[in-house]
């Protein structure tokens, strides 16, 4: 860890702090269904979240719809996206908390640390899953997938969250590969949580800590500051 006492904690979202994952697939068979194509599974959205809505259209495309002319593509990941989008908005019937998130966010601010959020998913529907979960109020500042003109992992969003926070340093905690080059891009050090949408062995991803439970977060966190 940096010399520097810790004084702020950012978050990923999806496959963070909530398992996404069931509403993701649902909203996306919804918007392949609209378009008459075939239903993903469960384990293929699973592997396509993490890089954006628009990456994850992309890749619903790939799967069920196969090479395209240019013009058909774009038409179509066009009228794909903005029907997420819309179904996205309320789309948190079947997402969850993971187990402990919301007394680590408690214990984290009453330790005195500033908390962020910085996600690939486009902000209205973060803010509108957090309203939901009553989690609005605990992060200083949200940047969205669509907050800047650049996402995840380009370290942009990342940068922009410690600047409204006020810190040059922070821990960040994800748990994709997407994350994780966003840490290093930023230069800021990484807390991977291992029960997310992560492919790569844990051994491989750089990072600080590893855990799947979080009182061990807490207790990384205590002893960097």
């Amino acid at each position: 860890m940096r010399d520097a006492p810790l004084r702020a904690v950012i978050f990923d979202l999806d496959g963070t702090l909530i398992d996404s994952a069931p509403d993701i697939h649902a909203a996306g068979n919804a918007v392949l269904k609209d378009e008459g194509l075939a239903p993903v599974t469960l384990d293929q959205a699973r592997g396509f979240i993490g890089a954006g809505a628009q990456i994850y259209i992309a890749r619903l495309i790939t799967a069920q719809a196969g090479p395209l002319p240019d013009a058909a593509r774009a038409d179509l990941t066009a009228r794909m996206l903005a029907n997420l989008l819309h179904r996205y908005e309320t789309a948190f019937s079947l997402t969850r908390l993971y187990p402990g998130v919301a007394e680590t966010l408690a214990a984290l601010r009453d330790m005195g640390l500033t908390l962020g959020l910085c996600t690939n998913k486009p902000e209205a529907p973060t803010r509108a899953v957090l309203r939901h979960f009553g989690m609005q109020d605990l992060f200083a500042t949200i940047i969205g997938g669509d907050t800047l003109p650049v996402r995840k992992p380009d370290p942009a969003p990342l940068h922009r969250a410690m600047a409204d926070l006020g810190v040059t340093t922070c821990l960040y905690v994800g748990d994709s590969e997407v994350d994780v080059q966003t840490a290093v891009a930023a230069g800021q050090n990484f807390a991977l949580f291992t029960v997310g949408y992560r492919k790569t062995p844990v051994a491989d991803l750089p990072h600080a800590l590893a855990f799947s439970d979080y009182a061990d977060l807490v207790a990384h966190v205590k002893n960097a500051m």
